[in-house]
């Protein structure tokens, strides 16, 4: 089983002034994120804008991030889609470019029951050997896979875990409660990350790595090895951030504040917009008060 280790950074997509992918701003911050306490690279999720990218500009980025982070950090591709057959062509397609595992959203707008989520993650799997990884957010995709379906999907070999951003911590027990303790189970929400490790977490796909990485790696690493009030300390003078980076529609704030570090990273594509003033003041005095700028 590959391991993803335990802060997996959910990559953002930088553009150009004209809108146009900044592959070489994409190299660097994947090498800076592999440097920084990222174990493994998710390019092209919710944070990596993938609604407005083509299939293309998707594909160059995984080969992109791939040769940045080489001997570094794993990278992960986002291959989802609420179309069974196009998840499994992205995902074939993506494996033979080398990435190292594929993280699959549960299908979205068409809203499918847990029989039908079931056999969309199953035929996805059973088109490869890549790992697979469940991508839970009920908030975006109008459903919720259930605890119940988690567990059956745990049963096939190469779907290692999930990614929970539903944000109900019983629901997060169940599914530990029901898996083997060999399932991964990743936080999906930066602000849950050390609750959730409490009750059998492994991790967290995380949006603020992008500023706090080797925090985030040293908090996770204080609760396993048991010194709970270190890691709660980090947790709680991290907070303020992890709220501040969702004050807003997700990727708009972390885009600002790479800004506001000084990375032309771009702003976000249509439909989604430039952040406000109140955000970017926000932002700016929670990273000041941190000291990340």
């Amino acid at each position: 089983m590959v391991d993803f280790g335990r802060v997996l950074t959910a990559i953002i997509t930088p553009f150009k002034e004209d809108g146009s992918v900044n592959y070489d701003i994409a190299a660097q911050l994947a090498e800076h994120l592999a440097n920084n306490g990222t174990e493994t690279v998710v390019v092209c999720g919710t944070t990596g804008e993938s609604p407005t990218l083509s299939w293309e500009e998707e594909y160059q980025l995984f080969s992109t991030v791939l040769e940045a982070v080489a001997g570094k950090a794993l990278v992960m591709a986002g291959c989802g889609s609420n179309s069974t057959k196009e998840a499994i062509a992205a995902t074939q397609k993506a494996a033979k470019i080398g990435v190292h595992g594929a993280l699959q959203v549960v299908p979205y707008y068409n809203k499918p029951p847990q029989e039908g989520l079931y056999q969309h993650f199953q035929a996805i799997a059973s088109s490869g050997d890549l790992p697979i990884l469940i991508y839970n957010v009920p908030g975006r995709t109008s459903q919720n896979l259930s605890p119940e379906t988690v567990a059956r999907l745990a049963e096939i070999e190469n779907i290692i875990g999930i990614k929970e951003a539903s944000g109900n911590l019983d629901q997060v027990s169940e599914i530990r409660r029901l898996t083997p303790k060999e399932f991964q189970i990743y936080s999906g929400d930066d602000s849950l990350t050390l609750p959730m490790l409490a009750i059998g977490a492994k991790g967290v796909v995380s949006v603020a790595s992008h500023l706090v990485g080797n925090e985030l790696q040293q908090m996770i690493q204080l609760l396993n090895s048991g010194k709970i009030k270190a890691a709660t300390d980090i947790h709680l003078r991290l907070f303020p951030l992890f709220k501040a980076l969702f004050v807003t529609t997700n990727p708009i704030p972390v885009k600002k504040a790479l800004q506001i570090q000084g990375w032309q990273v771009g702003s976000t594509r249509p439909p989604l917009c430039e952040a406000d003033v109140k955000v970017t003041q926000k932002l700016e005095a929670v990273m000041k008060e941190l000291g990340l700028i």
